[in-house]
């Protein structure tokens, strides 16, 4: 019933999400690179999925977070504690816009096509993430474009409370809940209070 969810919204909503994902690429693309950004994040099961993303920061962002870490003993404390820096350098302008719209994350709509992700489920874990996690919940689902994390207080909570959503969606799993989280996405959309 979830991947049938899932088939139905994404075949729904393409076609417009489709034209507004290519006028933001080719805005993002005035900086002169790709557009199109992916990353191995893990997936449920623990297997390793590509996922797809508007660019929201400069091409050596890995780079430049290492720097700006070992720089900024402050910085390195919050990265520590969320995996999130609320002033991240790594951020275009164009980059700003499009997080704090949720814009970036339309390109997932393919992951959830494929079936590597779904539309609601826990926020989709870097690799070099999978150490420090500290439940099972997460490796159950499919990760998501949206959640119970990425809908609530995200800015305020740490990496590890991640976790604690993880096992409360999963404890909720239905058909219900997936209609509830994604009418919250499209207020927490609406207000701009994403990432």
């Amino acid at each position: 019933m979830k991947r049938a969810l899932d088939m139905a919204i994404v075949l729904f909503v393409a076609p417009p999400i489709i034209l507004v994902t290519l006028l933001f690429a080719a805005l993002v693309a005035l900086d002169g690179h790709n557009p199109f950004y992916t990353q191995l994040r893990v997936g449920r099961n623990d297997r390793a999925f590509r996922m797809w993303k508007l660019r929201s920061m400069v091409p050596d962002a890995d780079r430049l977070l290492a720097r700006h870490l070992a720089e900024n003993p402050a910085a390195r404390m919050e990265w520590n504690h969320a995996q999130k820096l609320r002033h991240d350098p790594r951020i275009t302008p164009i980059g700003r816009l499009i997080r704090k719209s949720s814009i970036d994350e339309l390109p997932q709509l393919w992951n959830v096509f494929i079936g590597d992700m779904s539309l609601v489920g826990p926020r989709p874990m870097m690799m070099d993430q999978k150490d420090i996690y500290p439940g099972t919940a997460y490796y159950a689902l499919r990760p998501g474009i949206t959640g119970f994390w990425q809908t609530s207080v995200r800015n305020e909570s740490s990496f590890a409370e991640r976790a604690e959503f993880d096992s409360a969606y999963l404890s909720q799993l239905s058909f219900v809940t997936d209609l509830k989280v994604l009418m919250k996405t499209i207020r927490v959309v609406i207000h701009g209070t994403g990432c």
